[in-house]
């Protein structure tokens, strides 16, 4: 009786520690699948609210450049090279060199959430402004004499100059983007991004009629500067919530020059690049959302969670990218239907093939890429970039 009476009055939570087992029921391997796919559905999630606003911001993005080389291709055949070629060189040289180096702020800024350190939080944002304002010079002097390292690279003086005359109108655009960048990456850092979208979305909505009057008034430099001030207005929008959010609370043409047709070929590879853009939108929603979700969770000391969005992430962007290669092989007859000269809409279609490919791979390799940003780690991406586009072309 006494045994009995004992078996019947054991407690399990009690004896939680106890090293006998007891005949309590085991989990059954369906559940834990039932776990396991409603921890990804849940991950999912997060990420779809992260990134969709990023994805309509990129689209939008994306409006503002094909407006803008609408607005190049009124000026004449010579100007869309030109000014196409001078906004790929600053692409290059300036815009991705402050996207980049704005984006090492992102995964501390994130982990600084994730620990509700909101100190280091603004502390990172002001840092990355005065970076970024810093390194616009050398960028500056370098855009002012673009002519010059076009010529070497055996472009045309007379592209070469149109691309000059085009960048000195764009300068401004160097210290808008060093605090554009970063308030971005502020924001999206913490998950907020409906934000980035709806200013974006006003902005762009003017970027057209301003393209009109400036076009009109100072030809392809007024292109130019419409693309600053559509910039700008994004700058002034943003600053103006985060004020009062915080207030409430208290992202090969060099050998172009050298071929039979530099004008049909830069503008060729440009068309192609435009396309791309459409792809690149979704490969940084899925890179934004993987590296917040990351250096949120290892913020929050949860490397299983990091660990999970980084694996579920991965599998997206792979499907991704085959979706994306297919795509761009099926719409590529209807790609060049704008445009009339036979050279370029043949050069366009053999270009967009290569492209395809491509992007099967980029898609998961920038999501890699991403996962290591969000470690706070990306040495290891840069290290990377160095030795596949610049080290390997050489080998």
């Amino acid at each position: 009786m006494s045994g009995t009476s004992n078996l019947e009055s054991f407690d399990p939570e009690v004896c939680e520690g106890c090293s006998f087992k007891t005949s309590g029921p085991k989990v059954p391997e369906e559940g834990r699948s039932k776990t396991m796919t409603q921890s990804i559905v849940h991950e999912l999630k997060l990420q779809m609210r992260i990134g969709l606003p990023l994805v309509a911001m990129n689209f939008l993005w994306f409006g503002k450049l094909t407006t803008t080389s609408v607005f190049l291709g009124h000026q004449g055949k010579v100007n869309l090279a030109g000014g196409s070629l001078g906004f790929s060189f600053a692409n290059v040289t300036g815009f991705a060199v402050l996207y980049g180096i704005s984006a090492t702020m992102e995964p501390i800024c994130g982990q600084a959430f994730g620990a509700k350190n909101f100190k280091l939080l603004h502390k990172t944002l002001l840092m990355a402004v005065l970076l970024l304002l810093l390194i616009s010079i050398p960028i500056s002097l370098l855009w002012l004499n673009v002519h010059k390292i076009l010529i070497a690279f055996g472009l045309k003086e007379e592209i070469s100059f149109i691309a000059k005359r085009y960048l000195i109108y764009l300068l401004p655009d160097l210290p808008v983007l060093s605090l554009l960048c970063p308030l971005k990456a502020y924001l999206s850092s913490q998950g907020v991004t409906l934000p980035i979208m709806y200013t974006t979305a006003a902005a762009t909505s003017l970027h057209i009629p301003i393209n009109i009057f400036l076009s009109r008034a100072k030809g392809i430099e007024g292109v130019a500067m419409a693309v600053w001030i559509t910039d700008l207005i994004v700058v002034i929008l943003l600053t103006g919530y985060v004020l009062v959010s915080e207030g409430l609370k208290e992202n090969k043409w060099k050998e172009a020059g050298r071929l039979p047709n530099p004008v049909e070929s830069v503008s060729a590879l440009i068309i192609v690049f435009n396309f791309e853009y459409l792809l690149y939108a979704v490969m940084l929603y899925l890179g934004t959302c993987v590296a917040t979700r990351v250096s949120n969770e290892l913020g929050a000391n949860n490397p299983k969670g990091a660990y999970r969005a980084a694996y579920t992430t991965l599998a997206v962007s792979v499907v991704s990218g085959c979706i994306g290669g297919i795509v761009m092989i099926a719409c590529r007859g209807v790609w060049v239907y704008a445009h009339h000269d036979v050279m370029i809409i043949n050069s366009v279609k053999k270009l967009v093939l290569i492209m395809a490919v491509i992007e099967v791979i980029c898609f998961p390799l920038f999501v890699c890429g991403e996962i290591v940003r969000g470690t706070a780690k990306p040495s290891l991406g840069m290290y990377a970039n160095l030795g596949g586009f610049y080290l390997c072309p050489w080998g």
